[in-house]
This record gives C-alpha cells, structure tokens and sequence, in this order.
C-alpha cells in the first residue's frame, strides 16, 4: 500500500496546508473547484486541473499509451502480483505524459493524475454491460486484484502519490444500464456485507484508496451519490475514509430528473454536499452558491470538501513549488516503451482461458499445416481488442494479423470476415448472409479452421455509448450475435477441425460449440498485442493458465430477474443450476495433481487455519498452475463453496512444489439477514485444486480437488 497513507505526520501536514489554502478561497473559488474541471487560482499557487482520467486498463482517452486486457480479462489471470505491475506501469505512463501536457500548457479533459479506477462492482448477472469493466463475479477475487491495482496506481512514495485512484461506483450498481438513471437497486443486509461491500471496505482500509466514486442509481432508495448510510455513516464514519468522493458523470441531476427525489437542482446539489460528495463530475455544483445564500449548505461544509480536494492535489504534487516529488521527472519516453509492449504480451497471455480441447487439438503443429483458415467479423477487428475506456496503441495486433505473422510464409493463411458482428449481411446492399459461400470456401481449402467470434464494445458497454447496436449498453440474450452461429455451423460442416476464439467480455452460451468444435478458447478483448499473444497460445508457445472469472451459463433459464439484486440464484456461489464453464475454470497444454494436505490445527481459532499441499505438474511440459482454495460452510442453508485464496506456482514438467495458504478467520464467516459476519459453530469443508470443486468442473478435468474438513466448537461473532 502506498506508505503517504502509513505517514500520519505527513499527512498532518497536507491537512494544515489544505486548510490554509481553502481558508484564502471566496465561495465562488471554492465552488469552482469542486466542478470536474476546475479552473486555476493564479494567487494561490493553484493550477487549473480536470479531475477526469480514466485508466481500466491503461491511461484513455489521451492519446498513445499501453493498452492492456481489459479489466475482465486481466482478473482472468487470477494474478494479484501481475495486477500490482499492471497499475504501477499505467501510473508510469500517467505521470509521464502529465508531465509532458504540464510542460507544453496542457490540463484538459484526461490529461490529470486523478484515475477513475477500478471497477469493482460484481458482475452478478451476465446481461450487464459494463460486467467487462470488472473484475468478475466474485468478491474476494475482486477484492484481492482491486487491492493490489490501486497500490500499483498510488506507488509506495512517502510523501507523494503516484497518481490517485478510485473505487467505483459505490455500493449497489450492475444495471440494468437503460435505466440506471432512475433505478433503485434493493440488496438485503446480508447481500451487501456479503457480496456488494467487501471489495469497498478492503480498497478503503486495505489499499487506501483515494478516490470513492457514487453509482448512478439509488441504493435501497436513495441516491449513491447523495446516500448518507454509504457516503457518511459507512464509508467515512464506520471505515474511517478520509480521501474525496465524486460523482459518476451528471449522475447529481438524475436526483431531481430521475429519480424525483429532489425538485431543483439546488435540492439535488444540496442533498449531494451534504451527504458526502465532494466533486461533481459535470456542472451541477455551481449552484451550490445558491445554496449556500439560501441556507441549505453550510460553508463549512463546502470548506471541508473543498479541503479534501486540496489534500488529494498536495499528495499528488500538483499545488505550488514542488521540488521533492519523485515522479516529476518521468520522462514521455516511458510511454509506449519496449518495456510496456513486453509486459502487456505478457499479461495479455496470462489472460487467455483454455475451455475446451477435445483430443490435444491444441497446441497446433506448425510443421503439419499448409493452409489454415481464419473466419468471423472478430479475426481482424481492432475494437474486439479494446473493450471500452480506451488509449490509442500505436500498434494493433488482431487475431489474423498475430496468426499471419507467426506462421510467416511457412503456412498459406485464408480469411473470411464471414459476417457482419451483429447485422445479417456485410455490404448493405447486399443478400442476407453475404459471405457465406467464402466462408465454405475458405474451410474447404483449409486443414485446420480459426473462428474468431464474440461481441465489442458496440455491443456491451455503457447506457448511452456512441453506435452501441443495443441501445442501453446491455445484452439482451447470451447468443452469439447476428449470423454468428450460421458461419460457426458452416465451419463445421467442412469437416476440418475448428477452434473457436471468442473475444467478448462476458459469458456466452456455447453450448452447441461446446458439443461440436475441437477447442474454445476465451479470448476477452486481450488489448492491443491480443493478436500475438492468442497465435502464442494456439501454437504452443504459450501455455494457457487462465481461469474463468465469471459463471458461463446454459443460456438466461434459472437466472432471476436482470433488475432483481438478491444474490439467490446469481453466481457460483448461489446458483443451483449446472454451468456450462463454471468460474474457476481453465485448461492447460499439461495436467497437474494435489497431494499430501496439511492443515495447521483442524479447529478454527481467532488465528485462523493454514493449509499446505503438494502441487505436481504430472505432463510433459512446463505451465503456470492457479491454485485455487474455496471453503464450503456445511450447516444448513448456507451457499456454494466459495473462493477464499488463489495463487500462482510455476512448475517444469514432472516438478513438484509445496503451496501454503493462511486462511483467517473471517474466510469461515457468513453474514446473518442484519449484515452482522458470523462463523457459525460445525463443520466447514476446506478444498484446494485448480478449479473449484463443483459436480461440472469435476467433470471438465476429470479430477476432484482435495479436500479436508475442520470445524469451530462454537459461534464466533466477528
């Protein structure tokens, strides 16, 4: 975690210095600050400064930076270490082109050092979508990667932040997205300690984070981004946050347009300040002037958002003569660099899920190829490597272009669009599934067939994004859209073996592919070099490690309701149904056993349990194993094993090595209908393997995880 945050001196000092300025501030200067775009007060030593950057998967929206796997897709390396790297190296890049716009006079929109990221939502229901943004549907992986992202973001200086992060969009917040202005989302106690809290709580009091973004819609009836029982009493009051809060983007007028609960902007200003949001990402707060004049803001409380505010910029080095700050000299050249390019390949192969490989289709043997063909309206599409909240790479790799650049002139490359992405034809004047025939041609010619399909960003994304074909940024199905399926079963028909890629960054039903084709391969949007790293993965020079960070169903059947928040039925956790790929799910070109558990005692205590087991690569090549430990409560009415630990072993082939997990004691709790964490007297079953230990994960590997049970003697209230 960032060390400013352990420094309590120095942070006095911030504080005083914070106060000092905004004590110096007329109201009208005060006001302006807290709008997104904040003009500069020469006198003061205060420059102008945007507080609107994004940064998900790298700097966006700036111009030339890294472009990683999107979020969705880097959980799926279930990698906390990697994900640390990851911020660290955006927060690089972040302060080296601020620095460069600094120099060159530069404080637009996205030019600044205040990150609106991560997402750590849950992605509970697979229509959502902005599910992609996340990091899956489970709260202790989100918890864990969303920890170690914002200690890469914030650095490890003790006087300056990196850049600043954000915890978004707090509490209850996963669609449906078209009516998200006006949604009341309605969590029991138990669901939000549960499930929708925990990642919030651990980015505050573990990672520290600075910045805490409101959701659009209402939580239990009243609005996130004026909610005193979030912004006050739990998130500053109970969790002790002192950094600031913001608003999501014009989310303050959707108190009185949308969700009526205010009757005039000033209202909705008022209600905002007053209840803990310091920055308006829009231009609402400029009201906050009149309310102020009418009595129903005080200027003390303006004064202590706009305190918090001025703290954030001293942190970040940005007020005033600074000549102490460490990240000031970060050259541009960093940006972009061979070092960046190396890392995001890296990450961008950690990233790949391995679902299916009937009799080792994969790896491909390049010495037995002589044409191989590629299809699908994702094979050579830029946006299917971006997902959304995008940089400019200056080099895209696209699944046919990574292909034709590995085999070189050794193996004759075919392509077909194939179709559309979602419309029935390629060329609007056209017949109705225009490319068909190619399709059949190119699969006749080939040995082996690459189907590269799924969705973009076009298709999931945010309530209002440019040219989303589904208008409200959600899936209305898990189908692969258009005339996807058609050219999938052509490919088939051909006889030659095929691979499907799929790029997307949400489950899809595949069922029929997952009865017909030789090999699936997740994909997600893998960022800029995507291309080279999945022809890595398909010729073997890469080893898939990994593992599904959401639940792939059998299409919506058992699912609840899209705008039902209870988590009954939702996820790994709760549902009851069997998963078509269930979470935790990943192949690897080699197979690995467990043996030989230990536990430290077999009765949970204040110090928790800690487990150890021997993990052996039992093929004939090397390969990262994600080792994977879920607990299972055995009492009555209680929910599916759940993930509590995770971590990465690099073994040779026929290597062995030992892997020990601390599990404390909160890992064996549950929360009663008051939200209150119990560990519950009787037995808990403990299991460690590579997936988890469900009825159809056991049936894809053909292996069970160990397992081993321990018990506590009595109730413990946490």
């Amino acid at each position: 975690m960032a060390k400013l945050c352990e420094n309590k001196e120095r942070l006095d000092q911030y504080r005083a210095k914070a106060k000092e300025l905004v004590s110096k501030m007329t109201l009208e200067e005060k006001v302006s600050q807290m709008l997104n775009e904040a003009p500069a007060i020469p006198r003061l030593g205060i420059a102008e400064y945007n507080w609107w950057n994004e940064a998900l998967h790298g700097v966006a929206r700036a111009g030339v930076a890294t472009m990683f796997p999107q979020a969705i897709g880097m959980a799926a390396a279930f990698d906390e270490d990697m994900m640390e790297v990851v911020g660290d190296a955006i927060a690089t890049e972040g302060r080296a082109k601020f620095n460069m716009q600094k120099k060159y006079g530069d404080a637009d929109i996205y030019k600044g050092l205040t990150f609106w990221a991560p997402n750590i939502n849950i992605f509970r229901d697979p229509r959502w979508g902005r599910g992609h943004e996340t990091y899956g549907e489970d709260p202790y992986l989100t918890t864990r990667l969303g920890v170690r992202f914002v200690d890469g973001l914030q650095g490890k200086d003790e006087k300056y932040l990196k850049s600043a992060a954000c915890a978004k969009h707090f509490a209850v917040h996963s669609g449906p997205e078209e009516i998200r202005h006006s949604f009341d989302a309605v969590a029991s106690k138990k669901d939000m300690y549960e499930t929708y809290l925990p990642a919030f709580k651990a980015l505050v009091k573990d990672a520290h984070v600075e910045a805490v973004m409101g959701a659009y819609n209402r939580t239990n009836g009243k609005p996130c981004c004026g909610n005193e029982d979030l912004l006050q009493d739990l998130l500053r009051d109970t969790w002790g946050f002192d950094g600031h809060v913001v608003s999501d983007c014009w989310a303050i007028k959707d108190f009185h347009e949308g969700h009526k609960v205010t009757d005039t902007p000033i209202d909705s200003v008022s209600m905002a300040v007053n209840h803990g949001c310091d920055v308006n990402c829009g231009n609402l707060f400029i009201h906050l002037i009149e309310a102020v004049e009418e009595g129903k803001v005080k200027e003390e409380t303006i004064d202590q958002a706009v305190e918090r505010l001025m703290m954030a910029r001293i942190k970040l080095g940005t007020i005033g003569e600074v000549t102490d700050d460490p990240y000031a000299g970060i050259s541009y050249n960093v940006v972009d660099s061979k070092e960046m390019k190396a890392l995001n390949l890296e990450v961008a192969e950690k990233s790949i899920v391995l679902l299916k490989n009937d009799s080792q289709a994969l790896p491909l043997d390049i010495t037995k190829l002589k044409t191989v063909g590629v299809i699908g309206p994702n094979a050579n599409s830029r946006a299917a490597l971006q997902g959304n909240y995008v940089g400019t790479a200056s080099r895209y790799i696209t699944a046919l272009e990574g292909i034709q650049d590995y085999v070189g002139d050794q193996v004759r490359v075919l392509y077909s669009q194939g179709c559309h992405l979602y419309q029935d034809r390629v060329e609007p004047l056209a017949h109705i599934n225009d490319r068909l025939a190619e399709v059949k041609a190119v699969c006749d010619e080939s040995d082996v067939v690459i189907a590269c399909l799924g969705l973009d960003a076009d298709l999931e994304g945010e309530e209002g994004d440019a040219g989303n074909a589904y208008a409200s940024g959600d899936k209305p199905n898990l189908n692969l859209p258009g005339l996807q399926q058609q050219i999938l079963e052509a490919a088939y028909q051909s006889g030659k073996p095929v691979i499907l890629l799929l790029l997307a960054g949400s489950a899809l039903d595949v069922s029929w592919a997952d009865e017909h084709v030789a090999a699936i391969v997740q994909c997600w949007y893998p960022g800029a070099l995507g291309g080279k790293a999945i022809a890595r993965v398909l010729f073997g020079d890469a080893n898939p490690q990994g593992k599904l960070p959401v639940t792939f169903y059998r299409g919506l059947d058992g699912l609840p309701e899209f705008t039902d928040y209870s988590m009954k039925g939702r996820t790994y956790r709760y549902m009851e149904q069997k998963a078509l790929y269930p979470f935790g799910f990943g192949l690897s070109y080699t197979s690995y056993s467990y043996d030989f558990v230990q536990l430290s005692q077999s009765v949970i205590t204040e110090q928790g349990i800690t487990i150890r087991a021997t993990v052996k690569n039992t093929g004939a090549r090397a390969g990262i194993c994600t080792t994977q430990v879920y607990v299972k409560a055995l009492q009555a009415d209680t929910p599916n094993a759940q993930l509590k630990a995770f971590g990465k072993v690099t073994l040779a082939a026929g290597e062995s090595k030992e892997v020990t997990f601390n599990l404390p004691l909160e890992d064996f709790a549950l929360c009663n209908e008051e939200g209150k964490a119990i560990v519950q007297e009787g037995d808990f079953q403990i299991y460690i393997g590579d997936s988890q230990p469900d009825a159809r994960s056991i049936e894809l590997t053909g292996q069970q995880p160990l397992s081993v049970t321990v018990s506590s003697e009595k109730e413990i209230c946490l």
